[in-house]
């Protein structure tokens, strides 16, 4: 891989230091995750994802990018057989915490979805990913590991920040009442890599000035670099989805009301290797 060359531009970030931030990030993200801060997750992206996903009962099925195992667990839950990989240790261990805590007979292991020769090809019939390769400096060899490692008629499923809308120049115009009611876009073909840095908007203000910010590594991609790779890879392309909130999500949740308006904050993807 080109990260492991000994000089590279040093605007690009490797996977090492994709590694490293997240080590970093891993026991706040845990903290705040695991207290349902995370709102957008809890109220937007899981219950749409999960639509999309469906029945997994019985199926062998691999949580590339699975963190602290939040969604892996979800999974489980739903009557798969899980298998989780994420490239941080220190999420990896957070999730084995939990497995030990309330067994769920998932397997946790430290592994790159770039890198997944730890499985052999066709072991799972299920692949799933939450919001986790647009976080990778090597999408394109994600999709040849995922593909590998799928059996065939096996579905692979991903979300992703919605790359038309979630570009370095995002950002929103305000009312007079300082509503926001504009969402703004630019950059959208920008390669510059960066480091995002924010937190979960529900973190509790008596807190929030003292729990450090997240550092994310972002990697822009367009709608076409996300999709291109599945298909010339050979998976085919079943379903593409934009999840939007309902006007009864914008009325119990206020602040997603934006999102149903303005534009769409996730890309959802379903694929199938035939």
């Amino acid at each position: 891989m080109s990260t492991h060359k000994s000089k590279r531009d040093p605007e690009t970030i490797s996977e090492e230091e994709v590694t490293q931030h997240w080590d970093d990030n891993a026991d706040v993200w845990t903290e705040h995750v695991r207290k349902g801060w995370d709102t957008y997750r809890e109220h937007l992206n899981n219950p749409a994802f999960l639509k999309l996903i469906g029945n997994l009962n019985g199926k062998k099925v691999l949580d590339a990018g699975c963190g602290e195992g939040y969604n892996t667990r979800i999974f489980a839950r739903m009557g798969a057989m899980m298998t989780g990989v994420d490239i941080s240790p220190r999420l990896i261990e957070h999730a084995r915490q939990a497995e030990k805590a309330e067994p769920l007979g998932i397997r946790y292991e430290v592994a790159s979805f770039t890198d997944l020769s730890l499985f052999s090809d066709e072991t799972f019939d299920t692949v799933v990913s939450t919001m986790a390769l647009m976080d990778s400096p090597d999408y394109e060899k994600a999709i040849v590991e995922i593909f590998r490692i799928l059996r065939k008629k096996g579905d692979f499923f991903f979300s992703v920040s919605h790359p038309c809308f979630m570009t370095k120049g995002f950002g929103w115009v305000t009312d007079r009442n300082n509503n926001q009611e504009k969402l703004t876009v630019s950059g959208y073909f920008n390669k510059t890599q960066w480091i995002e840095r924010w937190q979960f908007s529900n973190v509790p203000e008596e807190i929030r000035k003292d729990v450090p910010q997240f550092a994310i590594p972002r990697f822009p991609r367009t709608l076409a670099e996300y999709i291109n790779p599945l298909t010339q890879t050979g998976f085919i392309l079943k379903k593409l989805s934009e999840p939007r909130p309902s006007a009864s999500d914008c009325r119990a949740h206020p602040y997603l009301q934006r999102w149903r308006d303005a534009g769409s904050l996730f890309l959802h993807v379903h694929c199938v290797k035939p």
